[in-house]
């Protein structure tokens, strides 16, 4: 008896962009039979955003079950996206939608489901550590916001486990992020890592230097920041360029680094991650040519007695910009398939 062919429409949910595609049971991961990129901030909701999705297929193209990652946390089949104001609900959205079934999870914890499977072209090593094949992976992601997951492994596989840690208390580590803990506690109620590890978070760390003193804001750069809505892009950029330095953003994306290394280190202790610590999201790949100076892995190994331990863990940079979606295609397909042999 032949196995049924399942349909899974699987997505990406983030703050910003939203990534869905439709990977069916017999071509896997790397066949998706259709993709598209959305701009979320465009839709109502992610029930007007998949309507139109489907709506571009044609009658020979439909999804049996949906898997979403979403950037919030997921509670009882119920989301809330963190830097859009979406409520998803998976009994609703299956019913709105007509899928079998919807399920919902954190982002991170879809990208995380996706790590087990990376082949070495998928990820940048920042440092080669010794691997504990049977340790837990912990993932650290600056994207819109700060995202967090971790797995564990059993005997035959990993199990992902969701995490909120982006939303923990930001601990400065020196006494330029004293001040800026103390600058942004003007600012906000409460002063998370999210608030200075993340495409949020990089203007503030720009706003506290400029505003400090720490380097003056160059004309030129001060016009291309008026001309845009989202200025990360610009600082990121200008960090980089060697042929028009910038002292002032590449102060702030040097602080940046130093945050995500110390925190990254944070989470590496919290879960034991002797398998080793990913960075997921869509900053990690763009700033590589700093990352690997050494003052990320500084920060990450700058733990007191456990700084001997943090240098054996592996930590790799994760390139390929679908994770999170083939991670949720991947759960989705991995519970289709429990369902068909009930």
């Amino acid at each position: 008896m032949s196995k049924q062919i399942v349909n899974i429409l699987a997505g990406d949910i983030g703050g910003t962009k939203t990534k869905l595609a439709i990977f069916s049971s017999d071509k896997g991961l790397d066949a998706p039979l259709v993709e598209a990129n959305f701009p979320s901030d465009h839709y109502s909701s992610l029930e007007s955003l998949v309507r139109e999705f489907l709506s571009r297929q044609g009658r020979g193209i439909n999804a049996d079950y949906a898997s979403f990652g979403v950037a919030g946390p997921v509670m009882n089949g119920r989301a809330k996206m963190t830097n859009l104001s979406w409520i998803m609900d998976e009994s609703a959205l299956a019913s709105a939608l007509g899928f079998s079934s919807v399920h919902l999870q954190n982002d991170l914890t879809a990208c995380a489901c996706a790590v087990p499977s990376f082949k070495m072209s998928d990820l940048y090593t920042l440092n080669e550590g010794i691997v504990d094949h049977a340790g837990a992976m912990a993932i650290v992601a600056p994207g819109t916001g700060l995202g967090e997951a971790y797995l564990t492994r059993d005997e035959t596989s990993y199990r992902a486990y969701p995490s909120e840690g982006g939303h923990a208390d930001f601990a400065p580590t020196n006494a330029l992020e004293a001040g800026l803990l103390s600058y942004l506690q003007t600012r906000f109620d409460h002063v998370s890592y999210e608030r200075v590890c993340s495409g949020n978070g990089l203007p503030n760390i720009y706003n506290y230097l400029k505003d400090s003193g720490y380097a003056a804001e160059p004309g030129w750069l001060a016009g291309l920041l008026t001309a845009v809505d989202d200025p990360v892009p610009v600082l990121i950029q200008s960090a980089l360029d060697d042929d028009r330095p910038c002292p002032l953003c590449r102060a702030t994306l040097q602080t940046f680094i130093s945050i995500l290394g110390a925190e990254s280190g944070n989470m590496a202790l919290r879960v034991m991650a002797s398998g080793g610590v990913y960075l997921g999201g869509g900053i990690s790949p763009r700033i590589i040519p700093l990352l690997q100076k050494g003052l990320f892995m500084d920060a990450f190994r700058r733990k007191g007695r456990m700084s001997e331990l943090l240098g054996r863990i592996p930590v790799h940079v994760i390139m390929n910009p679908r994770a999170s979606l083939l991670g949720a295609a991947c759960y989705g397909l991995a519970l289709s398939g429990k369902d068909d042999r009930k």
